[in-house]
């Protein structure tokens, strides 16, 4: 009897074990990571500066473009007056890379990764909608034409619950498994690459692969800056985004 019960006991393991590895198997990729260099020296904003230039400083008249400092390591964000945001962005730019870095905002203010971004802020957007009816990991034509807007998922009023999107490049994680995937107060990673132009735009979170598009004409320069953003408009003074980590990979 008592073998049959220790066998029962490890099965039963077995099977728990295998259902949770199961659930956690989020088809996770290996990156190459030679070659990245650091784009943050977690100390300062050195290689960046704030542009007030975007539609979203218009509470500051353009004057200011939202307040970025450096706190714990992390480049934090928030608006500097209720209603104006606006994007810090690298004095370098860039044409073909990879970047990626680590995200641990707020569950409330509208942000963004711009890729190949002008003063203006007009660029490809890894999107950072951090909020209820909000997104990460989609693609949007921030300023551009065309209309382009694409997402697979979107959140409930609730941090930890999404709802699944129509899109063509579906879903790799299912709704149910989210809470286990995204760890809300914690570092979690965010990773894009663009290539060529018209080009081709793909987007991780935490290693997996969530979006996948290419443009059909050629609408933005070839090259731009890398842009953080603080959203403008409503009142997110008390509410901050949080930014670490952040390396790029030239593709050129």
């Amino acid at each position: 009897m008592r073998n049959l019960f220790t066998l029962l006991v490890s099965m039963v393991a077995c099977l728990s074990l295998g259902g949770r590895a199961a659930a956690e198997d989020f088809k996770r990729e290996k990156f190459d990571e030679a070659g990245f260099i650091s784009i943050f020296d977690g100390k300062t904003l050195a290689g960046w500066h704030t542009s007030g230039q975007t539609g979203h400083s218009r509470a500051s008249k353009n004057k200011s473009g939202g307040r970025w400092v450096v706190e714990n390591g992390a480049i934090t964000g928030t608006q500097d007056i209720p209603g104006n945001g606006g994007i810090v962005i690298t004095d370098k730019p860039y044409g073909n890379f990879e970047v990626a870095l680590e995200m641990n905002n707020d569950f409330v203010p509208d942000s963004g990764l711009f890729l190949r971004s002008t003063e203006k802020g007009q660029a490809y957007q890894y999107m950072i909608d951090y909020h209820a009816g909000g997104n990460l990991a989609g693609v949007y034509g921030e300023g551009l034409s065309g209309g382009i807007h694409q997402r697979n998922f979107d959140f409930t009023d609730k941090v930890t619950e999404i709802k699944e999107d129509p899109c063509p490049f579906p879903l790799p994680v299912k709704p149910a498994d989210w809470p286990k995937f995204w760890q809300h107060g914690q570092w979690n990673e965010l990773r894009a690459r663009i290539v060529g132009n018209p080009p081709t735009i793909t987007t991780w979170i935490n290693g997996v692969r969530f979006m996948e598009f290419t443009d059909k004409e050629k609408r933005h320069p070839d090259t731009g800056g890398i842009a953080l953003q603080v959203h403008g408009g409503g009142d997110t003074t008390k509410e901050f985004v949080r930014y670490r980590n952040i390396r790029v990979k030239s593709l050129d």
